[in-house]
């Protein structure tokens, strides 16, 4: 292995859950009297912190959501994940392989641990992610693009940052992991190469990734 540690990325690397939850905050949004289209949540909200929805509402409205805006959204989506959430396919054998090699790795998400949680017991993903694995922009002052959450992980893991890298699918989780001085591959199953700018490498498909961490090139660079 080229890294002492991977950091995952959740939401679309390790689950499935961006068309799900993209879907929802669009229609929630809307129905509040924001209307927001699915490629707009997309665009605006994908890979982020929670906290970004409301600033960026307000910013542009002048209105804030309401107080019980989060919980509502979660319940909505954790129903959801309960019916069709699935692991990205081809992350189960990934993360079988790493622990069988007994590389270091672990989950550092703009989620909530609750979310995390939620999705990987739906996915069953659950058993590759002990609490002591499981890293949430909860956890730290600023989401991404900050690269507090990523420094917090490899801070907790043990890991020099400069010996960690990212995998990660948002143009804010590639910016929070170039700003943390730490390599980051770049996952276009859902996002065009275009847009995650500033990465070590590029791939489309899980099988592709452990090539990569062992010194392979990327498909796409």
């Amino acid at each position: 292995m080229r890294y002492d540690l991977v950091i995952f990325d959740n939401d679309g690397v390790l689950v499935d859950s961006e068309p799900l939850s993209n879907r929802h905050l669009a229609a929630y949004l809307t129905e509040l009297g924001h209307p927001t289209t699915y490629e707009d949540s997309i665009r605006d909200y994908m890979g982020s912190a929670m906290h970004r929805v409301h600033d960026l509402i307000e910013e542009r409205t002048g209105q804030r959501l309401p107080a019980d805006f989060d919980d509502v959204f979660h319940a909505r989506v954790f129903t959801a994940f309960e019916r069709e959430l699935k692991p990205v396919p081809g992350v189960a054998d990934m993360l079988e392989k790493l622990t069988a090699d007994g590389v270091p790795y672990c989950v550092a998400s703009s989620g909530s641990h609750e979310r995390i949680r939620v999705g990987h017991r739906a996915a069953g993903l659950d058993r590759f992610f002990d609490d002591s694995r499981i890293f949430s922009s909860q956890d730290v002052g600023r989401g991404k693009p900050a690269p507090d959450l990523f420094l917090h992980a490899a801070e907790r893991m043990g890991t020099a940052p400069d010996r960690c890298v990212v995998v990660e699918d948002s143009p804010l989780g590639v910016q929070a992991a170039v700003a943390a001085g730490m390599d980051v591959y770049g996952f276009t199953a859902m996002t065009p190469a275009e847009k995650l700018t500033g990465v070590t490498g590029l791939f489309r498909d899980m099988r592709e990734l452990l090539p990569l961490l062992t010194g392979g090139d990327s498909a796409e660079n």
